[in-house]
This record gives structure tokens, sequence and C-alpha cells, in this order.
């Protein structure tokens, strides 16, 4: 029981992937994880893979790292459209599953992959809520330190979804992936406002495309955009906090901020910073005029920081049987969110929750 779980993690590969930017460095820098195999369907990338990050063993197909005695905890970093069958091949083989967001390409099926693992140990890659300094904020929100919030105002951005892509991406362009600026960017951004705010009750979207046709500069090519790029989303949080969120796609690195500032009948809070990879991707400072002890501080930088803190989860929740990883229940959650935020913007009615 001492000994350190064993991870698998399926689509680390060397190729500027997410999971070498946030779930390798994460599982390394703790000293309840070891890194015991990763896999991807390509024999010398995932060679090559094990070499680089220092796993204990590579595998070309993903079932049989799975099926594997040697994996504790399985992570799915890969495509949208692949979580499914893996995640589902993960529980019925009994392991632990950390699983990137989106669950699925739709709520439909996030809600499928919830009731197959509502006996298993899950978390959801939505890290943002786990980041210190919004952890911080919750606190003091939740101890009153602001008064009664009444009003949030955010802007969340990402280098993603502009007028310029690239070939390896386009798949962000389809809406049948379930990968797009709403699911991942307005997700993860909803996601952290309800864990400071509360739950979000009733809310209304504008949803537009504003690059129908993104230049492919890699091709020098169009393409055709089926998704949102753009969204501002009004509503109501929580125990009465009327919130405006704006995410917006395809900004310069320069230009890449988050900035969520709320305000009570006592007093405010913000936080504040921003990375191309969207708020989940790196820290946040936070600052209030109530006094506060300051959040704990992390070795990490960059899309590892919060991931790590998902792992942390897990592990504790597997040796003590506790329930604190964001799990398979939020993630339905968030998605049922971002349904209603499509919906919204498709019909330009108030959604209720």
């Amino acid at each position: 029981m001492n000994k350190a779980f064993r991870i698998g993690i399926i689509g680390a590969d060397t190729r500027a992937s997410w999971a070498q930017l946030s779930h390798v460095p994460a599982v390394k820098s703790l000293a309840d994880t070891h890194l015991a195999a990763v896999a991807t369907r390509n024999e010398a990338s995932a060679r090559e893979a094990a070499e680089a990050f220092g796993a204990d063993r590579w595998y070309a197909d993903p079932l049989e790292m799975i099926a594997s005695d040697e994996i504790d905890i399985v992570t799915v970093a890969v495509r949208v459209p692949a979580h499914r069958a893996l995640v589902e091949a993960a529980l019925k083989a009994g392991k632990a599953v950390y699983c990137e967001a989106p669950l699925g390409v739709d709520l439909a099926e996030a809600q499928y992959l919830q009731a197959a693992g509502k006996d298993a140990v899950t978390a959801i890659g939505l890290q943002g809520r786990l980041n210190p300094s919004v952890r911080r904020a919750a606190q003091l929100v939740a101890d009153g330190a602001i008064g009664r919030p009444v009003s949030a105002r955010v802007v969340s951005t990402s280098g993603a979804f502009g007028p310029v892509t690239a070939s390896g991406y386009l798949y962000f362009e389809q809406a049948s992936s379930g990968a797009n600026l709403l699911t991942i960017t307005a997700g993860h951004t909803l996601d952290l406002m309800e864990s400071v705010l509360g739950e979000v009750s009733e809310l209304q979207a504008h949803t537009p495309t504003l690059f129908p046709n993104p230049q492919v500069f890699d091709t020098q090519q169009s393409t055709t955009r089926e998704v949102p790029d753009h969204a501002d989303i009004l509503g109501t949080a929580g125990s009465g906090t009327a919130f405006n969120v704006s995410v917006i796609g395809g900004v310069a690195a320069e230009d890449a901020k988050f900035d969520f500032t709320v305000r009570g009948t006592e007093g405010w809070l913000r936080l504040r910073g921003g990375t191309m990879f969207g708020v989940q991707g790196g820290d946040l400072t936070l600052t209030s005029s109530a006094e506060f002890a300051a959040p704990e501080a992390s070795a990490l930088q960059g899309p590892a920081l919060n991931v790590s803190q998902v792992y942390t989860c897990i592990t504790t929740d597997l040796r003590t049987g506790s329930r604190t990883t964001p799990d398979f229940a939020l993630a339905t959650h968030n998605a049922a969110l971002i349904a209603a935020v499509a919906e919204s913007g498709r019909t330009g009615n108030r959604q209720r929750l």
C-alpha cells in the first residue's frame, strides 16, 4: 500500500503532445506516482516516448497496456472520439481512470461513461478548479470574506480557434470531434467559475463563428469551421451571482490572458493569468480586498502544475476511499452545461439547468 501507484499514459508521444507537456512531468514530480508505461498506436513513437520520458514499458497497443497487471491508473490523453473505447476498456479491466476533458464527444457519451464508471475511482481533466489560487478564492467566497458575491466578469482566451490553423489540428474544426472552443475553453472556464461561485442555474449565450474559413498555414488552403470560435455567456450562478463570461479564440501569445473578477457586498477578489493553452494550462495570481493566506507554492509550472493536483487527488482517494477527485459525474455536469450553451447559442433562448 505504500508503493507509488503505477501510471500508464495513452497518448504520450514526443511530438509536442499534451501528455508530454502536462501528464508526464506531473507524474514524475510526485512521490506517490510512477510512470510505468506509455502507449501510442505506433511502435516507433511508443518506444521513443518510453526512452524520452523514462517509462518502464511501452505499448503499441493501448488495450494491451490497459490489461497489464503492472498498471494501476490508466490515463487517456488522446483525441476525444477515442475516449469512449479506451475508458470503457480500462473500467472493465478494473483500473482507476484519468481521462482528459471533455469525457465524450457529446452529453450522451459522457452520461454513458459516467454510468460505466459509477463504482470506480475516476478523474476528469478539469484541473483548473484544483489550482491553488482558485481553491483559495473558493475558500474566501465560502467563508464570506467578500460578503455575498453579486457579480462576476470573466475573460478567457485561447491561442486555438482563430483565423489560422494547421492540418494536424483540423479535427478542432469538425463538430463531430467533440473538441472545440465550447467543449474545451468554455468548458474549463465555466467549471473553474462554478468551483468558486457555485453551479450555474440559468444562462443565455451568443456563440458566433467569426472565422468560418480559417487558413491552413502548412498547406496554404482554407477549411470550413463547423463550430463556434467565440462565446459570450450571461447567467446566474451559486446563490444568485450574475456572471458575464467572454471566451475568445485565436489570440496571439502576447494577448493570451485569463481575468476573473468577483464583486461582493463587502469586497472583491480577482484571479489573473494566461497561457496559450487556456486557463487550465498554467498558474493564476489571486488578489483580493480581503486578507488571505498565500496559496501553497509548487515547483511545477505550466500545464503540469494543475494536472499534478489531479493525480494527488486520485491517489489520495485510492488510498483512503475518499472522493476528492474531479470525477466523471463532474464531467457529465460540465457536458450538460456546454450543451446548454450550445443550444442557447443556436436558438437565442435562455436555458435553465
